[in-house]
């Protein structure tokens, strides 16, 4: 064993351990497996709610940043939320606003209905940080970093998996419904199975919640998002985007004002900004830019027509879920074993390996990309990279802070991550409208390959700083 191994130090109570921890980490996986779900499971639909509302695709990506923005929002909230009032309760919360935003996009058969459905939907991003939470304060010390590893990296199979579902709902039905109903009935059983085999413990903090650090973060996220996506349809340069990209700055600095300030913060900026905290948040919004932009875009080049492009593969809605079976696979078996890279690598080594290989699936996608084979390919490798690396950064994210800490220390670093795939999803977007074939609304395959490009070297970064970080701090003790 390394030194690189961090050194959890159980200062807990023997009462507040949970005396199931199997079975509570199978609710919490669960739960973190239909959070992720639902944020892809949208995304092989994109070209058909499309046509189906007559929109361009700047409009209709909003169905999937929606989603992004109000997880970033609301993350760093309720993960607050759970450090003041109860983990548990607070994840009973965020699944009950998951079921109401399936139920909502179920119902809905406007553009406008299915986005507010969508940002309601994205308000559960908080169960993975409140999952870990709870794993810290029930867990037996020895088995902390795999279940932190397991519920982390539910994030990578259940947006695989969520593809899959799709697709074979779309293959039976024109309609968008059903998979929304679908999201609702899982996010019911996950809810039942939390309030069953998991328990409330950990210290209480006392405080207000920070309100207009709340609205402040969703302004200038909002404005900055906005701006991207809208770039190409309005002009960079012009009033409007300027207006934008300049609001996105004041509020920013006003939010760090308010942040500065308020005596208790939606983001302590020493948890964004430590020396410890900075490497493992710049890593998380670089993974997280790769990894959605990688969901946008594969999702769009499979149902390409290549007839009418001369690239793409023709693929059906359920075509998008089958390329990707690969990853869902690796995903799930890596998560499982990362686990045992981190006591033998350390958190940082590990995350720095997975990225390598996700690296290296973008490049391959990039230069390759004109067979079933070639995708399936990048699956099978984007898999074993997200499926270690999301496991090692749910670890790099809390393993420095104390216990009372865990909750709003892996909200922050949720918050950087579902931001950064935030801007994936408006830049790659802005990318593709930004390079359509002549007469067309399709893209040509140059922004596909300057969007994969872009996501390789996003996680190449990472793997680079996530060296740095292990280098620098090779031994680390949890207070």
């Amino acid at each position: 064993m390394t030194d690189a191994v961090a050194t959890v130090v159980d200062d807990r109570l023997e009462t507040r351990r949970t005396a199931t921890p199997a079975l509570t980490l199978l609710a919490l996986g669960a739960a973190g497996l239909v959070i992720s779900l639902q944020q892809t499971l949208v995304l092989p639909l994109l070209p058909r709610l499309q046509q189906t509302f007559d929109t361009s695709v700047t409009a209709v990506s909003w169905v999937f940043t929606a989603t992004l923005l109000a997880g970033a929002v609301a993350t760093p909230l309720l993960s607050r939320f759970g450090d003041m009032y109860g983990k548990k309760r607070m994840i009973t919360v965020t699944m009950g606003l998951l079921v109401a935003g399936s139920v909502v996009c179920a119902l809905s058969d406007s553009l406008g209905v299915l986005i507010a459905g969508r940002a309601l939907q994205g308000c559960a991003a908080a169960v993975i940080p409140l999952a870990i939470g709870i794993i810290r304060d029930t867990f037996p010390r020895e088995r902390v970093m795999s279940a932190i590893g397991i519920v982390s990296a539910t994030m990578g199979v259940g947006g695989s998996a969520g593809m899959l579902v799709t697709g074979v709902v779309a293959d039976h039905t024109q309609s968008h419904h059903p998979v929304f109903w679908i999201s609702a009935g899982m996010g019911v059983l996950a809810l039942v199975m939390v309030l069953a085999f998991t328990v409330e413990a950990g210290e209480r903090a006392g405080g207000r919640p920070d309100v207009a650090g709340a609205v402040l973060l969703a302004g200038w996220l909002a404005t900055l998002l906005l701006g991207i996506s809208q770039g190409n349809s309005w002009g960079w340069t012009s009033g409007r985007v300027l207006a934008l990209f300049t609001a996105a700055v004041v509020l920013c600095a006003a939010w760090v004002a308010v942040e500065r300030r308020v005596r208790e913060p939606l983001v302590h900026l020493r948890l964004l900004t430590g020396p410890r905290s900075l490497s493992a948040n710049l890593a998380s919004v670089l993974l997280g830019f790769a990894m959605f932009a990688a969901f946008t875009l594969v999702s769009n080049l499979i149902q390409t027509p290549s007839a009418v492009a001369g690239y793409g593969l023709t693929g059906s809605v359920l075509d998008v879920g089958l390329y990707m079976l690969p990853s869902t696979v690796t995903m799930l078996v890596l998560s499982v074993l990362a686990g045992r890279f981190e006591v033998r690598l350390g958190a940082a080594f590990t995350l720095a390996v997975g990225a390598v290989f996700a690296a290296t699936s973008y490049t391959w996608l990039a230069l390759n990309h004109d067979t079933p084979l070639d995708v399936m390919i990048f699956s099978g490798l984007q898999g074993i990279g997200f499926g270690i690396a999301y496991a090692a950064l749910g670890t790099l994210a809390v393993e420095h802070v104390p216990m009372n800490q865990s909750g709003i220390a892996s909200g922050i670093n949720a918050l950087v991550r579902t931001a950064g795939g935030s801007v994936a999803s408006a830049a790659t977007a802005a990318i593709l409208t930004g390079t359509l074939i002549a007469g067309t609304s399709i893209p040509a395959v140059d922004g596909y390959v300057v969007s994969f490009a872009t996501a390789g070297v996003a996680a190449l970064l990472t793997a680079v700083i996530a060296t740095v970080h292990g280098l620098r701090h090779r031994r680390v003790h949890l207070p």
